[in-house]
């Protein structure tokens, strides 16, 4: 015998008729459509960011980590960046080899800091008396720039893209002042890249320092003077506080391009999306490291003379001549070997 339904049974039976007619009818559509129906969950990449900067730095140390949350944003979660500074993971010049090694999937850094691996590295951060932020786009999106560099770095097993710049830099930290070409002889100096080979000619002592070693060595005077970035990156690093003289305008560097390197075969192995994915968020982070540094710059070169008392002083006319004839002797010797 069948008893009567009561109202609330009836309704709650005509609610799962519908339900299951609703996913019945949803799955006929997707099948009849060719779509197939979304996955609950994506498979989730894990990617190891190597840097040659401390984390915190501002501009390129947060720029870093900013873009590794755009892409941790644009793929929603399923692409997850872990970032190690310089020497938590390797030292800041051995992150080139441990990604080209596989080690790790990625670093941002500086190309300038591989010359030794390759000479013209140093053309993709900067060019003395060169390309500024706007030039370098045009030459490495429109001019061949960035073919060149696949070039190189294919050799290595790497991918690299643009993915920062701190425009024209300063000139450097001096302890004492600069009136003539003269008294670069000698110096010890911590400045990379073709600038380094450029202050070479004018027989500074060009040292190797990572960023992070900058102040230490510049207190204990194991350096004379230091290049780095500019007013707001330098005053975050207080090189005021061993050097007064702070020159300009930063003819070694006047657009110093940062780079995205990825180990080649992995960049490969993952979907075309995915890889799109990566380099739109280096194009966004081009602008908006450059954006940022443009911002800070000026109110932070004011705090460092009002503050400090830091010395703003422009290099002679000499002295600019003598870095435009030691440049054409770098560029020369760079482009016959």
């Amino acid at each position: 015998m069948i008893k009567n339904k009561t109202k609330s049974q009836k309704a709650l039976g005509r609610r799962k008729f519908v339900k299951k007619a609703l996913l019945a009818t949803g799955a006929t559509a997707l099948g009849a459509s060719g779509l197939a129906a979304p996955a609950v969950t994506a498979e989730r990449i894990e990617v190891i960011m190597v840097m040659t900067w401390p984390k915190n730095l501002p501009g390129l140390g947060t720029g870093a980590a900013r873009f590794a949350k755009r892409v941790g944003d644009l793929s929603e979660g399923r692409i997850n960046i872990t970032l190690f500074a310089a020497g938590e993971r390797v030292g800041a010049f051995d992150v080139f080899d441990h990604v080209a090694k596989g080690d790790a999937q990625m670093y941002h850094g500086a190309e300038y800091y591989f010359t030794g691996k390759e000479k013209s590295f140093g053309y993709f951060t900067s060019v003395p008396l060169g390309l500024t932020y706007t030039e370098f786009n045009a030459w490495m999106r429109f001019a061949g720039g960035q073919e060149l560099w696949d070039e190189l770095s294919d050799g290595f097993g790497l991918k690299g893209f643009m993915c920062g710049n701190t425009g024209v830099q300063m000139g450097g930290w001096f302890r004492k002042e600069m009136k003539s070409p003269t008294d670069f002889k000698g110096l010890k100096m911590r400045i990379p890249g073709l600038g380094g080979q450029m202050m070479t000619k004018l027989g500074v002592s060009v040292i190797s320092v990572p960023g992070g070693q900058i102040y230490e060595q510049l207190m204990a005077g194991t350096i004379d003077a230091t290049e780095w970035v500019g007013p707001w990156n330098d005053e975050f690093m207080k090189f005021y506080e061993a050097a007064k003289y702070y020159y300009y305008p930063g003819v070694h560097e006047p657009g110093s391009m940062l780079g995205l390197v990825c180990n080649k075969s992995w960049l490969s192995k993952l979907s075309k999306t995915d890889q799109a994915l990566i380099e739109a968020a280096c194009t966004v982070e081009n602008e908006v490291m450059m954006s940022e540094f443009n911002a800070n710059n000026g109110f932070a070169l004011q705090r460092l003379v009002k503050d400090h008392g830091v010395k703003v002083v422009e290099f002679n006319d000499r002295i600019y001549d003598a870095f435009g004839k030691a440049s054409e002797e770098v560029f020369a010797e760079t482009s016959a070997s």
